[in-house]
């Protein structure tokens, strides 16, 4: 009997504010799609991080003819083949060298004009002109400045450049963008809560007089209470349910179907369904319990009981 009474108030109190219920639903539903997609981009960059960091590779430039007259790193000239086995032998005695490769001025040459063929540049420059160069796999790719310390400035080295540089660049980008999308989730979490709270004392207000009768017939505080928080649990609930369909809305059709960004960005280790599917019961859960303590603290205060 007790829980169809509160069953029954639930409705009520529902069709009674129902402009409100339905700001709240929305409301609840954006803050917690945003928190829901800001938690998929800390996967997705930490994805990315995974899957590029391991192809980062550093680079030992070599001194050639053109750089011994231009560039003070070479002043003594263009690299010797001497110079070369030495850095070869050294390279290969480092700890955190998984493998090295040599790339001669001809492949250089070569790999310029696959890549920068249309420049008005590529049709000017010639295989002397390009320097030779050791491309290094670190076995962990945060271990870059052991290679420039020990490289940097050594004869016939004209400069140790790191891959992770570029990608460090896109990575605080997307960083930013994820922080971007957690200040308005927070901005719309506070007016969720807010909305949450105004719906709860609108529907207090409209039902002084039943909750005043229960008061003096001897309900207990919870009794009282428990149809206003099952109110706002249900609204918010509703809200998470639909934050949830959006999350798996925008996966299906970014990434697989639609835009299909996974089909079109080949180079892009996008995350899989597994991310998605496992944050969504965090969303419910959340949406669940964030109105009902909400309304839980706002009715101690408003009804005093």
């Amino acid at each position: 009997m007790r829980a169809q009474f509160v069953l029954s108030e639930i409705g009520v109190g529902l069709r009674r504010n129902l402009t409100m219920t339905f700001a709240v639903v929305v409301s609840v539903a954006l803050s917690l799609a945003l928190f829901g997609g800001s938690l998929l981009m800390s996967d997705q960059v930490t994805t990315m991080k995974g899957y590029w960091y391991d192809k980062v590779n550093v680079s030992i430039f070599l001194c050639n003819k053109s750089d011994a007259e231009s560039d003070p790193h070479c002043a003594k000239g263009a690299v010797t083949d001497d110079q070369k086995k030495s850095i070869l032998a050294d390279l290969q005695k480092m700890d955190v060298v998984e493998k090295v490769t040599y790339e001669s001025q001809d492949e250089a040459y070569k790999h310029y004009k696959q890549q920068f063929g249309d420049s008005p540049l590529a049709s000017s420059l010639t295989p002397d002109q390009m320097q030779e160069s050791y491309r290094i796999k670190l076995k962990n790719p945060q271990k870059y400045q052991v290679i420039a310390t020990a490289f940097d400035g050594r004869d016939g080295v004209q400069s140790v450049q790191d891959q992770k540089g570029i990608l460090d660049n896109l990575f605080g980008l997307l960083n930013g963008m994820n922080w971007a999308a957690r200040a308005v989730m927070a901005l719309m979490l506070v007016v969720a809560l807010m909305l949450i709270v105004n719906t709860v004392r609108v529907s207090a207000f409209s039902r002084r007089r039943e909750t005043g009768i229960m008061r003096l017939v001897g309900a207990s505080g919870f009794y009282i209470q428990a149809p206003f928080i099952a109110e706002a649990a249900v609204a918010g609930l509703i809200g998470g349910t639909v934050a949830c369909g959006f999350l798996v809305v925008a996966r299906y059709f970014i990434i697989d179907h639609g835009l299909a960004l996974s089909q079109k960005l080949n180079l892009i280790n996008f995350i899989g369904w597994d991310a998605v599917l496992t944050k969504l019961p965090l969303i419910l859960a959340t949406s669940l319990l964030m109105p009902a303590l909400a309304a839980f603290f706002a009715l101690r205060k408003y009804l005093k009981v």
